[in-house]
């Protein structure tokens, strides 16, 4: 497993000029969805709040600030999807833990339902864009493949699975569905290696965000054709499950934790889990880490990062200690019992 990474990162020359531009902040100068990758360190963007307008729902909210429909709701519980309400405070859960995975290409978390880019020519910058990805039964499969091809305003040929289903509602699908606004490739589309697997736009972007797909990797117009402009053929596309991630941000120690795919959710322990995440990036050497408080942030996952390193406690030492527990594990099992 990749270390995490501990400390703050030095500013690199385009973050230096950008925070020295008279009244303007760095996160004004960068387009949607990039940020500077820290070098030392695991954690970007941040969380925020915005006020609702009058003629608002929190979907326009959401694809505004580059977040997806499972985010926005979970940030936001109680508030109402399609109205809600002049003046209602909405929180933009904006702030990520990077995946545990080479900083290289495409990455794309399938419980995060996000997707990361790291250009090759920028080396300082990671880009991030909700996603959908393959519901219950059609899978997003896991794994290391390459873009292969790029097409503009794609035809599409619906699966024969698709077609049969359709047929038996009594809606006849067409073999292929030309480019137009009723193709729900979008206008742009990546190809990938693995066969019948592509990153792509959508007719229907109220559904980014969501486990709508039939395994395909959908995206908000504005962010596949901005992907399609830049990313290589050949690029490097890893598609991982990480439904826990733990980073550093400066000396203190952020979880992100959410829900498990459906099918995964019989054999997934979320603490067991989210030990041995720990266990493995730290091994001899465990941080004071408030287990009550990664229990709940993995049991309750929120999508947002919460800090879970223990306040040190300035107490005199017993004359002789008790014998104390050996390993992360028995830790949690005193923390939790």
């Amino acid at each position: 497993m990749r270390p995490l990474y501990r400390g703050l990162a030095p500013l690199s020359l385009s973050l230096s000029l950008a925070l020295l531009a008279p009244g303007l902040g760095w996160a004004d100068e960068l387009p949607r969805g990039h940020h500077p990758l820290p070098e030392q360190g695991d954690v970007i963007g941040e969380v925020r709040t915005v006020t609702a307008e009058e003629e608002d729902t929190l979907l326009d909210i959401a694809r505004r600030h580059n977040l997806g429909f499972d985010e926005i709701q979970r940030a936001n519980p109680g508030v109402s999807l399609w109205y809600p309400g002049e003046g209602t405070e909405i929180v933009l859960p904006s702030q990520f833990v990077l995946p545990d995975a080479p900083r290289e290409g495409i990455v794309i978390n399938l419980s995060e339902l996000r997707l990361y880019y790291y250009p090759a020519n920028d080396p300082s910058r990671v880009e991030t864009y909700p996603i959908s990805v393959g519901r219950d039964g059609f899978s997003t499969p896991v794994g290391v493949t390459r873009t292969t091809v790029k097409v503009k305003d794609p035809a599409w040929a619906p699966p024969q699975s698709m077609r049969e289903e359709a047929a038996a509602r009594g809606e006849p699908a067409p073999a292929i569905v030309p480019p137009g606004p009723d193709n729900p490739l979008g206008r742009h589309a990546i190809l990938l290696g693995l066969p019948s697997y592509l990153i792509h736009g959508t007719n229907q972007p109220d559904g980014v965000g969501m486990r709508v797909s039939r395994g395909c990797i959908r995206m908000f117009p504005e962010d596949i054709e901005s992907l399609y402009e830049r990313v290589p053929n050949g690029t490097r596309v890893n598609i991982v499950d990480q439904p826990f991630k733990a980073g550093w941000d400066g000396d203190t120690l952020m979880v992100q934790a959410y829900p498990a795919l459906e099918e995964n959710e019989a054999s997934f322990e979320p603490v067991l889990n989210a030990l041995e995440v720990l266990s493995r990036a730290f091994g001899d050497e465990e941080p004071p880490i408030d287990y009550a408080q990664l229990r709940q942030a993995v049991e309750q996952p929120s999508g947002q990062p919460v800090a879970v390193l223990r306040e040190a406690e300035e107490t005199p030492s017993p004359p002789e200690a008790e014998p104390g527990p050996e390993s992360i594990y028995e830790v949690v099992e005193v923390a939790l019992h």
